[in-house]
């Protein structure tokens, strides 16, 4: 953690993308079983956090993100203070970076750095594997995000496999004008009239052989099959991406974001100018891949 003036500290939230995403099936409690490769990317929201005498202030720099009890910082910051009895408070600002409803887990990573900002604030002493087991309360995407980097996720996201880091490669992120409700995309995916499935475990092994062709090629997310038959320009967007430069694209997540992946810093920049020309995207960016050792 970065300190800051005074009392006030501050933590890095990186985004995620899904390498592949497979849905294997509808559970019995109505989650849905998942078999995915979760990657960090380099794009962040940054988060301070200051403690207080008493209370929990969340504070953003959206009009449109409420910091009140329907945030994830906000559900994070209170489940610790519940758990670990915390009699302090604490003011945490957020400073948004990351698209929101966009299929990069934004507000997932956001309470991860909640777990990491508030355990070194507190000195509450956790461990990875104790905030994870907690996290999972909060969503089944926050496990992952506090332990960043490239990893495989099964269940309903929260069991983790660390993988090596993925091979070095530089990303186009771009987000379209519109939002997208992962319960529409789940609510409306049947997992048992799939035709294909993802090669989650040649993607794993093309990883552990720091093969990036062989990554690119195994990109594949099952829940394109619902998102882009209702919003046609998430396909437009990969095929830009891919005329352009791109060795694969893909939709993160359920939607409506797509990364393209690229060779050389070069190739990414020339895309985005492209692609922002071309008016299909309204938020864009270029990325890299982000480490474990990099997550603070």
């Amino acid at each position: 953690m970065e300190a800051g003036n005074g009392n006030a500290f501050v933590k890095r939230a990186y985004a995620k993308i899904n390498l592949g995403l497979d849905v294997l099936r509808r559970r019995e409690d109505g989650y849905h079983e998942v078999k995915m490769i979760m990657q960090t990317v380099s794009l962040y929201d940054i988060l301070t956090f200051t403690r207080t005498e008493e209370g929990i202030a969340v504070v953003t720099d959206k009009e449109e993100l409420p910091g009140d009890e329907s945030n994830l910082v906000y559900k994070a910051a209170k489940l610790l203070a519940d758990t670990y009895g915390i009699k302090e408070g604490i003011k945490i600002e957020l400073q948004k970076r990351i698209p929101m409803a966009a299929g990069m887990a934004g507000g997932s990573t956001d309470a991860a750095a909640v777990f990491r900002g508030m355990n070194e604030c507190f000195g509450l002493n956790m461990t990875e594997e104790e905030m994870c087991a907690l996290a999972v309360k909060i969503g089944a995407d926050v496990p992952y995000c506090i332990l960043g980097g490239t990893a495989l996720a099964e269940g309903i996201g929260e069991k983790l496999t660390k993988l090596p880091d993925a091979p070095d490669c530089f990303l186009l992120i771009a987000k379209p004008d519109i939002d997208v409700s992962t319960k529409y995309v789940y609510g409306n995916l049947h997992a048992d009239e799939l035709e294909r499935h993802p090669d989650i475990d040649g993607m794993r092994e093309a990883i552990e052989a720091g093969n990036l062709g062989g990554v690119a090629q195994r990109m594949e997310n099952v829940l394109e099959t619902v998102t882009i038959k209702k919003y046609p320009v998430i396909q437009e967007i990969k095929d830009f991406l891919k005329a352009n430069g791109a060795v694969s694209a893909l939709m993160s997540g359920s939607g409506p974001t797509v990364f393209g992946i690229f060779e050389t810093a070069e190739l990414a920049e020339e895309a985005l100018l492209k692609l922002e020309e071309r008016g299909l995207a309204k938020q864009l960016f270029t990325a890299t891949l982000i480490n474990r050792a990099e997550v603070e």
